[in-house]
């Protein structure tokens, strides 16, 4: 399934979405970063998270959004950075991770990151970005951004991320969604979208069933009337700088983190 980001909203303006695909931009940050499965699961929910969020957020070609995951587990620091248009790159500083399945039998993502700080860098070419940082709930990324929301900009928000990695280290399918509640949601709404949510299959499952974005944001809020937009992105890998440079970046964030919050 080609890579793809739509967006769409209820009828009603009290539900907006966007669902991706990004198995193509996740192999690419794959091959390049030469990652072990954990570390490729936990880049490729990043990177895809921030497509989503470049997308809802940014609006200039000259905006960027960086996430920067900062954990006391075997990752250390993770970051992505995007722009409006979906184009985004990431740096991991230990690709070479190797960890047991967690619990469940999964790639044991939160494990790998453990306990830290999510920061959210928004630089919109105002005087100074915005910058939100949370601690992480979970180190599985999905949740994460799911409470920065809440937390942070006070807009209920659902996350869902994955990356299926296969035996040979590449990846099979990845992708996510992000579900957001306007002004217009009634408390009923919440309630039933809720329900729904608990019901909905993992991304990676519904790609390997052949679903596309379009299909997924309709999956994600069945039974409610929605409008997917015409328009689309195409998110992609598309990184000018050396590891060194993003490496640089990523110390740079840090301080930039440090001093303002």
């Amino acid at each position: 399934m080609a890579d793809k980001l739509v967006r769409g909203n209820s009828d009603d303006g009290a539900i907006r979405v966007f669902a991706a695909i990004t198995t193509d931009l996740v192999n690419e940050a794959q091959r390049i970063h030469k990652t072990y499965p954990v570390a490729t699961a936990a880049l490729g929910r990043l990177l895809t998270g921030a497509a989503i969020m470049g997308a809802a957020a940014l609006k200039n070609d000259t905006d960027s959004l960086t996430l920067q995951i900062k954990g006391e587990g075997d990752i250390k620091d993770l970051v992505a950075v995007t722009d409006s248009q979906s184009r985004v790159r990431g740096y991991i500083s230990n690709p070479y991770i190797d960890r047991p399945l967690n619990k469940e039998g999964k790639l044991d993502v939160g494990g790998a990151v453990g306990q830290g700080y999510l920061s959210v860098i928004r630089d919109l070419g105002m005087r100074e970005p915005y910058i939100g940082q949370i601690p992480l709930v979970s180190g599985e990324i999905a949740d994460d951004l799911t409470y920065y929301y809440a937390k942070s900009e006070q807009i209920p928000t659902s996350v869902a991320l994955g990356v299926l990695v296969d035996t040979d280290g590449s990846v099979l399918a990845a992708g996510g969604f992000m579900i957001q509640l306007m002004p217009e949601a009634t408390e009923e709404m919440a309630e039933e979208l809720e329900k729904l949510l608990k019901e909905v299959p993992p991304v990676t499952k519904m790609i390997r069933d052949g679903l596309d974005a379009e299909d997924i944001l309709f999956e994600i809020t069945y039974g409610f009337s929605m409008l997917c937009e015409n328009k689309f992105i195409v998110p992609k890998y598309e990184c000018k700088c050396t590891r060194e440079r993003m490496s640089a970046r990523l110390s740079q964030s840090a301080r930039t983190s440090s001093d303002r919050l």
